[in-house]
């Protein structure tokens, strides 16, 4: 989904206040260039053009958490969004709907980010504060079929308050749905009743939704434990489950195994899951590893013919067979599974170096150094990340905004 704002707003920003200026300073060369200005009266075109550029500096300055967490920076964003669309800073309330459709609401000011956001909900819920990081904020949509689609997650620097304004043809909600891509992390959040009940409330909602599939025995099984309310055995059996902490995105296209096929994707455990439908109406499952993927860049295509709906691909680049080709789904959805990718990625690196540093404390110490070499070896062999991100950076591919977006992807 597409940022919208001000071409005028972000011209102020810079000229008078000096956002990109001070970032620049604060930060030096992390910080991209500030698109230069058309002197002349712009044409719809110009103004097309200028708003892709501002646009796509915005996604490129996030690509740092440094920047991004500093005031000058969250400054700068409020800014940008509050004159944007034309809202004060002032009191409101806030609906954050919870997974099993009911709502929390929140008395807010109408420029508190969603950290912000997140922070009140979660006193609000009762959740312990170390156990916030397992959370985050998303916009989704509930379907009049059943289905519900998760659009995006919503930047630790984004106003929530805001964003639902811009997003009001899409009958969006701000909903609160756990954010970690390995169901073993579960087992840190048990011990917390609010914690317990956020995730056995979306483990129910995704059996409902057919997110997870259960064998027929499994699901007699839950269908037990759910009616007699124990959900910490509920979820101690659904982590068994098919595609249990997988993230479901709405059905899509994509150019595999031939152009034109469509796909149903789950994305977590370390893969993307396509059921993909060939143009001989046969299906055929492929899962596409993490550890054999090399790079991805998100593009936008610009808007479909109706003028509505922006056009975004997810183009990845997979070892299939010992040969590396470009695959590309198109998808609405592409930031989220951009940050699924990422999320994947930091958490398999986390298990790395803590494994790491047990094995460290065991070994001896003559044998540590060789050892330690291994394993960062290793790493960077399973998760691709350096080379990923030297590999992506391409000057000449001003539109493609690429794989080291962060997980606050706009």
């Amino acid at each position: 989904m597409k940022l919208h704002f001000s071409i005028t707003a972000a011209e102020e920003l810079r000229e008078r206040r000096g956002g990109s200026y001070v970032l620049r300073r604060l930060f030096g060369s992390a910080v991209p260039a500030f698109p230069p200005k058309f002197y002349l009266v712009m044409t719809k075109s110009m103004a097309d053009e200028r708003r892709s550029q501002l646009e796509q500096y915005l996604q490129n300055v996030t690509l740092d958490s440094n920047i991004t967490n500093s005031d000058v920076f969250i400054g700068f964003f409020r800014k940008l969004q509050q004159d944007t669309f034309k809202i004060q800073t002032q009191r409101a309330f806030l609906d954050v709907y919870l997974a099993d459709g009911s709502n929390i609401r929140l008395d807010i000011q109408t420029s508190d980010t969603a950290e912000r956001v997140l922070e009140v909900a979660s006193c609000k819920m009762g959740l312990s504060r170390e156990l916030i990081k397992y959370f985050s904020l998303f916009f989704f949509q509930d379907h009049d079929d059943g289905a519900l689609s998760v659009v995006k997650k919503v930047a630790d620097f984004e106003l929530p308050y805001v964003s639902l304004q811009s997003m009001k043809e899409l009958h969006c909600k701000l909903g609160i749905r756990k954010w970690y891509m390995d169901p073993s992390l579960d087992t840190l959040l048990m011990d917390c009743r609010a914690s317990l009940n956020l995730l056995y409330m979306q483990a129910v909602q995704e059996v409902k939704r057919n997110w997870v599939r259960p064998t027929e025995g499994q699901m007699q099984e839950l269908e037990f434990l759910q009616k007699n309310a124990n959900k910490a055995k509920f979820l101690e059996l659904i982590r068994e489950m098919q595609f249990y902490g997988y993230v479901r995105l709405d059905p899509c296209i994509c150019d595999y195994p031939e152009e034109g096929c469509s796909a149903d994707i789950h994305v977590g455990n370390n893969e993307i899951n396509c059921c993909i439908e060939l143009p001989t109406k046969q299906t055929k499952e492929v899962s596409f590893k993490i550890k054999r993927l090399r790079c991805w860049q998100v593009t936008f295509l610009g808007a479909t013919k109706d003028g509505e709906d922006d056009t975004l691909e997810l183009r990845f680049e997979y070892n299939d067979s010992g040969t590396w080709q470009w695959i590309t789904l198109y998808t609405k959805q592409a930031f989220l599974l951009s940050s699924c990718l990422k999320k994947m990625i930091s958490e398999q690196m986390m298990k790395a170096a803590k494994k790491g540093q047990e094995m460290e404390i065991k070994m001896p110490e003559s044998t540590k150094n060789s050892e330690k070499s291994s394993i960062q070896q290793k790493q960077v062999v399973h998760s691709g990340f350096i080379s990923r991100k030297r590999f992506l950076v391409r000057p000449n591919e001003e539109d493609c905004v690429f794989e080291k977006i962060r997980e606050e992807d706009l």
